[in-house]
């Protein structure tokens, strides 16, 4: 590059040292490189930092599969700048693909009321109690969450609403949601299941026909005293499940529940977290009961220090009663990582089983479930 009169030699322009990886591709090379010559330019830095930029961002799109979607985001080119010449496949690199996937998010939230009606087991049980078919669950939760729509449109939040709905039952309502701006979680794991299995097999072909906009939900039983071939078998269905995500794009929600017959104190939570990032697995969303607030604040030290790209935690309800949902809102309440809660049986429990049974009717089920 010259800045001013062109020398006779190539010595006297500025040199800017390249970075060698293996191309891939050679799709947009020419804009990736651009883009990092403006960042410098634009930000008044030196011609031989903003060829920098331009080198180092030519060379990770190349080193991907794709175009636009493979520039990168500044955090990422840094990093990879700041470690280039150990770095001679940044398509295998961890780090750099992680902070790929979550620094060009195009969709960040904040609080959040999120409807929980995904229960399968649950809603059979409700079903087989009043006498009833299946078949009567997946119209029942679309009255669910037509009263849900009638929430938010009164109260106001659009922008803050969310679901998790399964596709067993909930397809209809997941095909009515989709689309809305809304938050959409839909669970993968077989009800009940210890070790973890997945409700349609393989992770992979199922996330091909998932629009983008719906996160991957999964349930774990999950406990750091469990018996070594059963957390090991746990944690090797997470992380497939956590890699399928990274592929196809989605995000993940990881839901943990201790299991009944083992130690409930909160500090097993923070060790299965703390595990699980051992192991690289890096949800977009963790789903957690209520904590004290000295394990909130436990909690966020860790999840800053492991990923601080981290959505945050929603709160689960467990059909819990009203005023202990109440009291786990208000330790939560100090806590930047918690987003909201998921909440569900506890709204429309009661309300669900009575329709079934038919002692009211969808009107009454709209009124009580709103």
């Amino acid at each position: 590059m010259y800045e001013s009169q062109i020398p006779d030699h190539l010595d006297g322009a500025i040199n800017a040292t390249g970075v060698r990886v293996d191309v891939l591709n050679v799709l947009g090379a020419g804009d990736a490189f651009m883009s990092g010559l403006l960042r410098g330019y634009l930000n008044d830095e030196s011609w031989q930092q903003a060829c920098d930029y331009a080198n180092a961002c030519g060379a990770l799109v190349v080193s991907r599969h794709g175009c636009a979607p493979a520039m990168p985001s500044k955090e990422e080119l840094d990093d990879y700048l700041s470690r280039a010449e150990s770095v001679a496949r940044p398509d295998l690199d961890t780090k750099l693909n992680h902070l790929h996937r979550v620094t060009t998010r195009d969709k960040s939230w904040g609080h959040l009321c999120i409807l929980a009606f995904d229960h399968r087991s649950q809603f059979e049980q409700m079903a087989q109690d009043a006498g009833v078919s299946v078949s009567r669950i997946s119209p029942l939760k679309q009255l669910i969450l037509n009263a849900y729509q009638e929430s938010v449109d009164e109260l106001g939040l659009q922008g803050q609403a969310g679901l998790l709905c399964d596709s067993t039952y909930g397809q209809a309502a997941l095909n009515q949601a989709t689309g809305k701006g809304w938050w959409i979680g839909r669970p993968i794991e077989l009800p009940s299941s210890r070790p973890l299995e997945l409700e349609h097999g393989n992770i992979g072909s199922q996330l091909v026909s998932w629009p983008q906009e719906h996160l991957v939900k999964c349930l774990v039983f999950y406990h750091p005293d469990d018996e070594p071939e059963l957390r090991l078998e746990q944690e090797k269905t997470l992380e497939e499940v956590y890699l399928a995500c990274c592929q196809s794009g989605h995000e993940l929600l990881l839901e943990v529940i201790l299991p009944k017959d083992l130690p409930q104190d909160e500090t097993n939570y923070i060790a299965a977290i703390e595990r699980f990032y051992g192991l690289g697995i890096k949800p977009d969303w963790w789903k957690l009961p209520a904590l004290t607030a000295s394990s909130w604040s436990q909690l966020e030290r860790v999840i800053e220090n492991q990923d601080p790209h981290c959505h945050g935690v929603v709160l689960l309800g467990l059909d819990a009663p009203q005023e202990q949902l109440i009291e786990g809102f208000a330790n939560a309440r100090a806590s930047s990582l918690v987003k909201g809660f998921a909440v569900g049986r506890t709204i429309f429990g009661d309300a669900s089983r009575a329709w079934l049974a038919g002692t009211i009717d969808d009107e009454a089920l709209r009124v009580k479930s709103n």
